[in-house]
């Protein structure tokens, strides 16, 4: 039996994320053995029920417990303020990534990423801690994403993109080679992203462009 696996989250994300747990399992890797979900809002327990799956309690039930953790929530900040309290509880982040998934060669992890089916990960690429890849992203040569950085579905990276931490990449949006994105920016559903974007910044659009209104 491996170690004891919560997941802390109990929404849809988060139980995309133990769609990933079992498909790991189910492939024959049993580092980790999920135990349940911690959240500290209520979770629809008819879904969970359905799952087969505990609400162990708020996420202090992990802190107080000795347990492997992954932050099943989208929300990049939402994640770093957990980490940083299970972080400092001693508790260990759990990398996972989904068998559909491809992971090329000399490719970084840290702890706590999580990448779905049908992920793309190439050569040379880094990934900051719980960085999320979601189902038929991609991360092309030589890109660099820094910690809490959430890529969603069908989004894709070129080659050599630097992302910031925190930052956003909506669904089939686009950076194109060589781009920084600065930290803690979003990038909006379908962008296709030409040049360097600042920190804290909203784009959209074909080219994506600055979507605050001034003042």
């Amino acid at each position: 039996m491996g170690r004891p696996l919560v997941i802390i989250g109990a929404g849809g994300h988060g139980r995309e994320v133990l769609d990933i747990v079992e498909a790991v399992a189910a492939a024959g890797h049993r580092e980790h053995e999920f135990v349940g979900f911690a959240a500290d809002t209520a979770p629809d327990e008819e879904l969970l029920r359905r799952r087969n799956a505990d609400h162990l309690g708020p996420v202090a039930w992990v802190l107080d417990n000795d347990v492997a953790y992954v932050i099943g929530i989208g929300d990049g900040a939402a994640r770093r303020r957990v980490a940083d309290l299970c972080d400092a509880a001693g508790r260990r982040a759990a990398t996972l990534v989904h068998p559909l998934a491809s992971v090329g060669s000399d490719v970084e992890m840290a702890d706590g990423c999580v990448l779905a089916a049908g992920a793309r990960v190439t050569t040379n690429v880094r990934l900051g801690r719980h960085c999320h890849l979601n189902v038929n992203s991609s991360v092309s040569h030589d890109c660099r994403l820094d910690d809490f950085v959430t890529i969603s579905p069908g989004a894709v990276l070129c080659g050599t993109v630097s992302v910031g931490a925190g930052v956003y990449v909506g669904a089939n949006a686009c950076i194109l080679p060589g781009v920084t994105i600065g930290e803690g920016t979003m990038i909006g559903a379908g962008a296709c992203v030409t040049r360097d974007v600042g920190a804290e910044r909203t784009v959209g659009g074909v080219p994506a462009r600055d979507l605050r209104r001034p003042g």
